[in-house]
C-alpha cells in the first residue's frame, strides 16, 4: 500500500463508502492521482533528478501544496502522461475523471480548497469503439466445445454470459439464493443490484449444473459457481476458462475475453431481439445511455429499414 496524502486518502474513502464505488473505480482512482501528484513533485522542483518516477514520495503533500495548484498544472499532467507515459486518449480521459472528481470533492464536499482549478478541464477527444463481439455461429460453436470434468459449470458461465450479458465481477458474484424462477439479481458496478431475467437456455444450464454443484466441504455456501477447491471461482479462473473454449473453438484467444462475450450478447439482443437502446441499457445496467449507444453502430441495415419504413417515406409529388 502506498504512502498517500491525507487528502487523498480522505477523498478514496469517500468515494467507495458514501459515493459507492466499486473496488476496481477505487483503485484506478488511487492510481491515477498517486501519478498526478508524482508528476507535481516533479513540475514544482521538489524531487532531485535521479529519483525514478515510481519512487517518487508524495506522503508529504500537504493541503498548501494542493492548493497551489492551477489547471495549467493539470493540462501539464495530461501531456506528461501523453508523451511520458504513452498513455492513450482514453487513458487520458480517465485522468482527467479522476481529477475532476477529486477537486470537486475539495472545493464542494469539504471545502478545503476555495477555488476548483479542475473545474474548465476538458477530456481528450476519444474515436468511438465498435465493440469486438462474436457472429450468432461463432457463439454456437462455443458453447458446442465446452465439455471436460466440469462441463455443466462451464456450460452455464458461458451460456449466462452470451444470454445475459453479465459482467466478470457479476458472474462469480452470483449467489445461489439470488435465483428465484427465472430471475437473477446481481450486484453491478457502484454495489447497485439489478434483476438479470434468465431465458430458457440459461435457467436449463442452471438447472443441469445445480444437480452436480458440490454441497460438502464448500467454503462459500452461497457460491453458485464452485471451484475444484471448493471455493468461489475467481474472475481469474473464469476468464482462463472461457479463453480455453474460445481456443478449443477456432477463435482468438487473445482477441476474445469474457467481457467480449458481455458484448455479444448485447449485440445479438440489438440485432436479432428487437431491443431498443433504453431496454438494452436497463439490461446491461449502463448508468449512462451513451454507453450503451455503442451497439446501435452495428446495424446498418437495421437503421435504414428503420428510415424506410417512415409512412411519409414514399414521395407522391
Amino acid at each position: 500500500m502506498y504512502d498517500i496524502p491525507l487528502a487523498l486518502e480522505d477523498f478514496l474513502n469517500y468515494i467507495e463508502t458514501i459515493k459507492g464505488k466499486s473496488e476496481n473505480t477505487v483503485k484506478e482512482y488511487r492510481y491515477d492521482l498517486i501519478t498526478f501528484f508524482r508528476y507535481l513533485k516533479i513540475r514544482y522542483r521538489l524531487v532531485k533528478k535521479d529519483v525514478s518516477f515510481d519512487d517518487i514520495d508524495i506522503y508529504d503533500i500537504d493541503i498548501n501544496t494542493i492548493k497551489r495548484i492551477t489547471i495549467q498544472d493539470l493540462y501539464g499532467f495530461i501531456s506528461f502522461v501523453d508523451k511520458e507515459r504513452n498513455n492513450s486518449n482514453y487513458a487520458k480521459a480517465r485522468k482527467v475523471a479522476s481529477l475532476r472528481s477529486f477537486f470537486k470533492y475539495l472545493h464542494s464536499k469539504v471545502k478545503l480548497i476555495s477555488e476548483n482549478p479542475a473545474i474548465d478541464l476538458e477530456s481528450p477527444k476519444t474515436d468511438s469503439r465498435h465493440p469486438v463481439y462474436l457472429t450468432l455461429e461463432e457463439a454456437r460453436k462455443l458453447l458446442d466445445v465446452v465439455d471436460g470434468q466440469f462441463k455443466e459449470r462451464d456450460y452455464a458461465i458461458i451460456t449466462l454470459f452470451l444470454n445475459c450479458g453479465l459482467r466478470l465481477s457479476e458472474l462469480v458474484s452470483i449467489n445461489i439464493d439470488k435465483i428465484r424462477g427465472d430471475t437473477l439479481t446481481v450486484v453491478g458496478k457502484g454495489n447497485k443490484e439489478r434483476t438479470i431475467y434468465l431465458n430458457d437456455a440459461c435457467i436449463e444450464a442452471i438447472d443441469e449444473y445445480i444437480k452436480i454443484r458440490p454441497t460438502k466441504g464448500i467454503n462459500d455456501d452461497k457460491a453458485l459457481f464452485i471451484s475444484k477447491k471448493k471455493n468461489r471461482l475467481s474472475p481469474k479462473a473464469v476468464q482462463y476458462l472461457v479463453k480455453k473454449y474460445v481456443k478449443k473453438a477456432g477463435l482468438d484467444p487473445n482477441k476474445y475475453s469474457p467481457h467480449k462475450l458481455r458484448h455479444t450478447a448485447a449485440t445479438l439482443m440489438y440485432q436479432h431481439g428487437n431491443v431498443d437502446i433504453r431496454a438494452l441499457q436497463q439490461i446491461l445496467g449502463h448508468e449512462n445511455v451513451a454507453t450503451t449507444q455503442i451497439y446501435t453502430h452495428l446495424n446498418d441495415d437495421r437503421l435504414r429499414q428503420a428510415v424506410k419504413s417512415n409512412p411519409l417515406s414514399k414521395n407522391k409529388s
